[in-house]
């Protein structure tokens, strides 16, 4: 039996299967050189960052994926201490453990290998061995995120109305030390919490924004122990890898330390 490999004009190669009594016009699936030969499930492998690889083509002038860890600025952000009244809020949230869980520095070269073996179709990296991915299991294990509540559509459905709107999380900040100073301790958790979750789990592809609509998720202080934020952090990670994975995309959002880690 022999393979027959020609690559087309868009670099795809038709497999045909040449055989006694075989006609050779008798194709497979059409592939990739380097990729699938049967794009049946992978059906955005055109656009898939590792295609355009395999033929020498890089991101963009600086070559390199745009990853942004907010390890140092949460270092000086957060406090030794919170005042006991945000602490109470804070501990409840199922979110205190994001105050020191990133990494302070983010290998990109390491990402970006990951980021390249990632499809968007099956929600998991293709390697030599097989597939992988991240779990609920280690997203609890690593951030110690409850996994368990209110679902993440759930989440949504209360923030849906508030789209396109962001703050700076340097504001957040700013915010969070104005309303601790004046002992106004909701407004100075929310501005906290909001803050932390913008610079982890719903780390924007800017960097230095955090949606707007994420503030509703917070309307309520003694609500938030009931969502699943480890199942959203998953969710956005996902999502945001998919992002990544095609060609076109030059930053990665989310949670960079949880990919790496």
């Amino acid at each position: 039996m022999k393979l027959v490999r020609r690559r087309g004009a868009d670099g795809r190669i038709p497999v045909r299967t040449l055989d006694r009594g075989a006609s050779s016009s008798t194709a497979e699936p059409a592939g990739y050189p380097g990729g699938p030969y049967d794009t049946s499930l992978l059906v955005k492998y055109e656009h898939h960052v590792a295609r355009h690889l395999w033929f020498g083509e890089k991101r963009g002038p600086k070559k390199e994926l745009k990853v942004a860890g907010h390890g140092l600025k949460l270092t000086s952000r957060v406090p030794l201490a919170l005042p006991p009244q945000m602490e109470s809020w804070v501990s409840r949230s199922g979110l205190s453990s994001l105050q020191r869980t990133s990494l302070n520095k983010i290998d990109t070269n390491l990402v970006s290998a990951f980021v390249e073996r990632w499809h968007l179709e099956t929600s998991s990296f293709h390697m030599s061995f097989g597939e992988m991915s991240i779990t609920l299991d280690d997203v609890a294990c690593l951030l110690h995120l409850p996994i368990r509540g209110v679902s993440q559509g759930q989440a949504q459905s209360h923030v849906r109305s508030c789209r396109g709107s962001y703050y700076k999380l340097e504001w957040l900040y700013d915010l969070f030390v104005q309303h601790r100073a004046a002992s106004s301790w909701a407004y100075a958790t929310r501005a906290y919490l909001l803050m932390l979750v913008g610079s982890t789990i719903f780390a924007d592809k800017t960097f230095t924004l955090v949606e707007a609509r994420y503030l509703l998720l917070f309307t309520d202080l003694d609500r938030c122990s009931g969502y699943s934020w480890g199942a959203v952090a998953l969710v956005t990670l996902y999502r945001y890898l998919g992002d990544v994975s095609m060609y076109s995309c030059k930053q990665l959002g989310g949670y960079p330390t949880l990919l790496q880690v």
